[in-house]
């Protein structure tokens, strides 16, 4: 079930966090996000366990997805498309653009963002410490 965070399930998503960064929770101030009042987060529940989560900002008519995370035992199993339309679904009418970047190895996700028409619109060379990134976007009609 995808859902807006609490302040309750800031300790689960920093613990996924850390898949990303290891200084996740002091890099991203998850309890900052949920007040300032143009940031989403989103969390995916199962059986009381929140096992992903989406960040992301939103300013006037666009949105910038920041992170989506999912507990590894959960993959495949439509977590992240599942927090990826619901963002979508929020941001209504108004949404103009979206963006992202993705590490340009990371497949999966190219293929998951894909699904969702994002589209490359450039490489950025040495974003992430190991991997370059694409810069994704996705117009809406």
């Amino acid at each position: 079930m995808v859902r807006e965070a609490t302040l309750f399930d800031i300790p689960q998503i920093n613990e996924l966090g850390e898949l990303l960064h290891t200084n996740f929770a002091n890099l991203v101030k998850i309890n900052e996000m949920l007040k300032d009042g143009y940031s989403k987060v989103l969390v995916y529940e199962k059986n009381s366990k929140v096992v992903g989560f989406l960040t992301a900002t939103i300013l006037y008519d666009t949105c910038d997805i920041l992170d989506v995370v999912v507990e590894p035992l959960y993959r495949r199993e439509n977590i992240a498309s599942n927090l990826i339309a619901y963002l979508i679904s929020e941001c209504g009418e108004n949404l103009k653009l979206m963006t992202l970047e993705v590490a340009t190895h990371n497949i999966p996700a190219l293929k998951l963002y894909e699904k969702f028409g994002f589209e490359i619109v450039y490489k950025r060379e040495h974003y992430y410490k190991n991997d370059d990134a694409y810069l994704m976007a996705r117009k809406s009609e």
